[in-house]
């Protein structure tokens, strides 16, 4: 499984902006930042919720999400162009441990 980390940038920032960000940072940080991309990602219609909690409980989440799906007459598709992905409002690594 290969994974990324994709941060949304506002509709009027560039390529060149991105750029001219990518140049500024190596600069300034003495690192290699050359694997950062702009990156546009249009998911089209999609399935969505709000999952509050652990990774622990995400794969039922999931599921619901799939179920729901489903029952609405749509096919789950994801592949290489159709990708899985998730929005973090705060520290996964915070969340507290349900059991």
């Amino acid at each position: 499984m290969n994974f990324i980390s994709v941060i949304r940038l506002p509709d009027f920032i560039t390529k060149e902006d991105l750029n001219w960000a990518i140049d500024q940072a190596t600069a300034k940080k003495k690192r290699d930042f050359s694997q950062v991309e702009f990156f546009t990602y249009d998911e089209g219609l999609c399935v969505q919720c709000m999952h509050l909690g652990t990774y622990d409980s995400e794969p039922a989440t999931v599921k619901a999400m799939h179920q729901y799906a489903t029952e609405s007459g749509y096919e789950i598709d994801m592949n290489q162009q159709r990708l899985h992905h998730e929005i973090y409002l705060s520290d996964p690594r915070k969340s507290a441990r349900i059991n």
